[in-house]
This record gives structure tokens, C-alpha cells and sequence, in this order.
């Protein structure tokens, strides 16, 4: 079933994230701290460089455009469905407009086929998406994947 809406946060939620967003998302499942036993769920981090550890995420280091890093994230979901996914990818930028785009392009694509995959019905995809020339065609996918789509010219 594909996922068909933009939603709220949920706690049982295995999310796939880095650093900064993994340390937010904790801290929105489980304010008093995870060791509390309030996470009630799941964070996955996965990210290109290290990362500090965080109590109650689970972190993969990897290049999410390899097969290895997602196979990983399938093991530890185990078959469960994420109610969030977040994507704060971006490619190192070269500064060359059209270029720049398809790299961004081809992560925000990566991230939705895996939200298709891995998301509750109703789940929730955050993503990064920059303003350039492919900026209209990623629109236009999330409305075709997605219920609501939130962002600045959504």
C-alpha cells in the first residue's frame, strides 16, 4: 500500500535520519530521554559520516545511494512500517545549476521510493528538496505519492 499523506509524529516510530534531526526526533518521542522507556518505538539514523552515538537511536553508517545501507535499515525494521521518515540528504554542491538539480533531483527520488516502501499508510515523509530547475517536477512527484504536500510552493 502506498503511503498517500503528509501527518503528524507518532511514538512508536522507526525513522531513518541523521545527527541533528535524530537528536530532534528524540527528543519529540521521548522528552524525559529514551533510557526512561518512553521512546515507545524505534529511531534508525543512517548517514554518509559518522556520528556521535544517541541514547535510543540506532545508527548505520553509510551511503544511502548504495544497496548495503538500505538492506541494513530493512534488517532493523524487521518488517515493520515507519510512521516518519526524514530526509536531510544533499549532495556535495558543485555549482553548476543543472548538475547541482539532478544530484538533488535523484536523493529527494531515492527518499520517496524508500518512503513508499517503508511507510505506514498514513506516514509522514520530511524531506529536503531545494529550489532549482528540477524544483517543479519534485513537486509534482510528492502530489502523485502523497496526500498533502507542505513546502513554500507546494
Amino acid at each position: 500500500m502506498r503511503p498517500r499523506s503528509i501527518g503528524g509524529w507518532h511514538r512508536d516510530a522507526p525513522v531513518g535520519l541523521a545527527q541533528a534531526w535524530s537528536q530532534y526526533v528524540r527528543r519529540k518521542l521521548a522528552p524525559e530521554g529514551a533510557a526512561a522507556g518512553v521512546l515507545g518505538g524505534q529511531i534508525l539514523a543512517l548517514d554518509i559520516l559518522p556520528m556521535d552515538p544517541i541514547e535510543g537511536v540506532t545508527f548505520v553508517k553509510g551511503d544511502f545511494r548504495e544497496p548495503e545501507p538500505a538492506a541494513e535499515l530493512d534488517k532493523l525494521l524487521a518488517g515493520r512500517k515507519a510512521d516518519v521518515v526524514v530526509s536531510d540528504m544533499a549532495p556535495n554542491l558543485s555549482g553548476i545549476p543543472s548538475s547541482d538539480s539532478a544530484r538533488i533531483s535523484h536523493l529527494v527520488e531515492l527518499a520517496v521510493d524508500f518512503a513508499e516502501g517503508h511507510l505506514k499508510p498514513e506516514g509522514t515523509l520530511v524531506c529536503k528538496v531545494f529550489h532549482g530547475s528540477g524544483y517543479s517536477q519534485l513537486v509534482k512527484l510528492f502530489k502523485e505519492k502523497f496526500r498533502t504536500v507542505k513546502g513554500s510552493s507546494a
